[in-house]
């Protein structure tokens, strides 16, 4: 935009025509100008020279409150976040997307908005929009700004690597023997054939390509044939146990409707039941006794006993009679209808097990070596597989933490595209916080400044992993061959190899992948609370259903200071 002042204007420093032609040139220069930046609008967080397809690792730097994601053909996306404050700090490690939720509030902290959520551990750390004032100041998670939330979002799924590191670390294409090839399907018809079988009829191979991938041009034949196989069988096996549970609804509501009866009938049975038993064993004892006898007199003692106790052993037989002529025609006739339940039950939840089998063997395999332990590790679909000890060469000679993820497959459909990540720590000091930039050490964090600086010196750009060191580490385990090739036949476009000094932490267990975190790095995000089951458990005040039951309890309790204990 051109500016004249007014007093060059007043002054005559302008001809009119000078005047003009200036006019001119600010009515047209600055709108091509403006045209051209709104035809733009690039996305701020958007890093690709390519289109961006499927998240497959999301890497979050502590040192620089950075993330960056990743997919199979590099970087798409960067952007700032907020990381877990002092004494609530985001371990370093390595984690993967558990849940996903697109309106979420907080389960710990009073129902805190979190949109956008994507859950890491069950302990309730996650990914997910929030307010970012240029340091650490969560609980734990990894804020981040609304926009980018909600556009990540629509990029990732369940199982998308999460790498939480002092420092900022890009991957880097690798190739290693070690590194998994797959086995194609043709060569494993028994897998096949068993999975054809199992739908009939109902399954017609051919048409639109299964995959979840964006990117499905270099997705081999039988992959695709194999995943639309079990497709279908999940399809087919949920619709029968769904079938099998609308069948089973009526006779539930039937059973539900004579289980009151039935458990008056089994007390008022089992209190009279009780009573005869007694009767019946204090005349057991009396004859046991009369023929222990030593002498006439005691003898006749017992026996005398025994004759009175008689006449109320009857009286009880004949209480016990009534009671049951009326009490067991209800209990039987519950367990008619219960035994009928117990089988639609056990039907359901056998397709449901198949189904389930099926959908784990659409998920890429993960396979974690911990030096610690001397073991492999293999996990698929958030589920155990098996684990078998391993070779490791020095095993008192640390071998650092890698995360391998096959990203591609080959032209061949066997061989696959690797890239490795260095996932390290950092002296275990808060930067944030530290005498050594500016800031006093604080116990209590409400003592803390208000006043925080952004930390300085962020790096740029990220380091790129070691390649030499992460074939170093490579080099010293062997897999047996066996295990090679049972792993080869699960491998698919995301399967992983992690190995680490670690063990896998105690996150790690029902519905999650491997959880690794990095001995000497803070832990006060999961440290301060314990693993929870993922299905919410009474314990901690949440069902399958999402009712709150905490906030009933505080409720009941009358709330205020005492009523949140």
């Amino acid at each position: 935009m051109v500016r004249v002042s007014k007093k060059a204007v007043r002054g005559g420093a302008f001809s009119v025509a000078s005047l003009a032609v200036m006019a001119a040139l600010a009515t047209t220069v600055p709108v091509a100008a403006e045209t051209k930046k709104s035809s733009e609008k690039k996305d701020p967080y958007a890093v690709a020279n390519h289109e961006p397809g499927q998240a497959m690792l999301a890497v979050v730097s502590l040192d620089d409150q950075r993330v960056t994601i990743y997919d199979s053909h590099g970087a798409i996306f960067k952007a700032p976040v907020s990381s877990g404050q002092t004494g609530y700090e985001t371990p370093v490690g390595i984690y993967s997307v558990l849940q996903k939720e697109v309106d979420h509030h907080s389960n710990i902290y009073e129902g805190a908005p979190m949109p956008n959520m994507q859950r890491i551990t069950w302990s309730g750390v996650a990914l997910h929009g929030g307010a970012l004032p240029g340091y650490p100041a969560s609980h734990g998670c990894v804020r981040l700004p609304y926009k980018f939330a909600k556009e990540l979002f629509n990029y990732t799924k369940l199982g998308t690597r999460v790498i939480i590191s002092r420092s900022d670390v890009s991957p880097v294409a690798i190739s290693h023997p070690l590194l998994f090839e797959r086995t194609p399907y043709e060569e494993n018809a028994g897998m096949l054939t068993k999975a054809v079988a199992m739908v009939g009829d109902a399954m017609t191979l051919g048409g639109p390509n299964p995959s979840d991938d964006p990117d499905v041009s270099n997705v081999p034949a039988d992959v695709s044939e194999h995943a639309a196989i079990l497709r279908e069988i999940v399809t087919t096996k949920t619709a029968e146990a769904d079938a099998v549970e609308k069948k089973a609804e009526p006779i539930r509501a039937e059973a539900k409707k004579l289980e009151p009866d039935m458990k008056r009938a089994k007390k008022a049975l089992a209190s009279v039941e009780k009573t005869y038993n007694w009767r019946a064993k204090r005349v057991e004892d009396y004859e046991k006794k009369a023929a222990e006898a030593t002498s006439d007199k005691s003898k006749a003692r017992w026996e005398k006993r025994k004759e009175d106790e008689q006449p109320r052993l009857a009286k009880a037989q004949e209480a016990l009679d009534k009671v049951k002529v009326d009490a067991q025609p209800k209990i039987d006739a519950y367990q008619v209808v219960a035994d009928k339940l117990k089988v639609l039950e056990d039907e359901r939840d056998a397709l449901r097990t198949e189904a389930g089998e099926a959908r784990r063997k659409l998920a890429p395999v993960s396979v974690f070596i911990s030096l610690k332990t001397q073991k492999l590790y293999v996990r698929q679909g958030f589920q155990p597989v098996f684990e078998t000890p391993v070779a490791i060469r020095d095993p008192y000679k640390p071998i650092g933490t890698y995360t391998f993820t096959a990203v591609d497959y080959g032209p061949d459909g066997r061989d696959m595209r690797w890239n490795v990540v260095a996932v390290k720590g950092g002296d275990g000091r808060d930067r944030y916080y530290d005498d050594d930039y500016g800031y006093a050490e604080y116990d209590d964090y409400w003592d803390r400044p208000r006043r925080r600086r952004p930390v300085k010196q962020k790096a740029k750009h990220a380091t790129p992993t070691d390649v030499a060191a992460a074939k170093a580490a490579l080099d010293r385990i062997t897999i047996p061959e066996d295990v090679r090739a049972r792993i080869s036949k699960l491998v698919l476009k995301g399967s992983s190899l992690i190995i680490s000094d670690e063990e896998a932490h105690e996150e790690t267990g029902q519905q999650t992948d491997f959880v690794v975190l990095i001995s000497g790095e803070p832990q006060g995000a999961i440290a301060k609370r314990p693993k929870r089951d993922p299905y919410y458990d009474d314990f901690y005040g949440y069902n399958d259903d999402g009712y709150d039951r905490r906030r009933d309890r505080r409720r009941y309790r009358g709330g205020g200071l005492f009523g949140m204990w």
